[in-house]
């Protein structure tokens, strides 16, 4: 198929606008789960500047990995069932050590994201832009390419993304630079993956989506 008339075309075709109704306010919690330890630790409000990393659906950055780029990203979700989810995919199993942490928190002002969930006329964004509502779903380099024309294009007017997790469907929120300013000093919930508390968390995951915990 010709990518220029591609359901979910390689990269936006057209300059990229927020049209009324396509950018939404969120101002809830996020979770994340980061590594503590290892080769490549992070803060809970750190984002990465490094990439793109293939394995990651929405990383805006132009690359090579190896140079730090302007655009920075943060993989969140509004529950911490999502994060969960999204990190164990591959395994389908939930892996519990002290190298990871979950981390949650309130942004200290209100997200401004592209909302691109679809239903209710929130998919219009992406086709008014020459893709559909199922662009959350395209491959990997091709979300790639748009999250990257989205950051250089209206990185100043948003925080970032409003996408749907692929495992689960539930929302997931996709941190770009402009974010940095929305972080608060601390974070409300933030424990290494070995503590109490998180285990109590994992096994409200475990019952959900019927993954074993090691």
């Amino acid at each position: 198929m010709n990518s220029a008339h591609a359901k979910n075309p390689r990269r936006p075709s057209v300059p990229l606008t927020l049209p009324d109704g396509t950018v939404a306010s969120f101002g809830g919690p996020l979770w994340r789960i980061h590594a503590v330890a290892g080769r490549h630790p992070m803060a809970w409000d750190e984002l990465r500047w490094n990439g793109p990393i293939r394995s990651n659906r929405w990383d805006p950055q132009a690359g090579p990995l190896s140079v730090r780029s302007v655009a920075g990203v943060s993989y969140t979700a509004p529950a911490y069932t999502t994060a969960f989810a999204e990190l164990f995919q591959r395994d389908r199993a939930i892996t519990l050590t002290a190298e990871r942490a979950l981390s949650g928190w309130r942004p200290s002002r209100p997200l401004d994201l592209l909302n691109l969930i679809g239903g209710e006329g929130n998919g219009d964004w992406a086709v008014r832009h020459g893709a559909s509502a199922s662009l959350p779903q395209a491959s990997k380099d091709i979300c790639r390419a748009w999250a990257a024309a989205i950051h250089d294009q209206l990185g100043d007017r948003l925080d970032g993304l409003l996408v749907p997790s692929t495992v689960t469907g539930d929302p997931v929120i996709v941190l770009f630079s402009r974010s940095v300013a929305a972080f608060p000093a601390a974070p409300s919930f933030s424990r290494n993956l070995e503590h109490a508390d998180v285990l109590t968390l994992a096994a409200r995951v475990r019952e959900r989506l019927g993954w074993s915990i090691r």
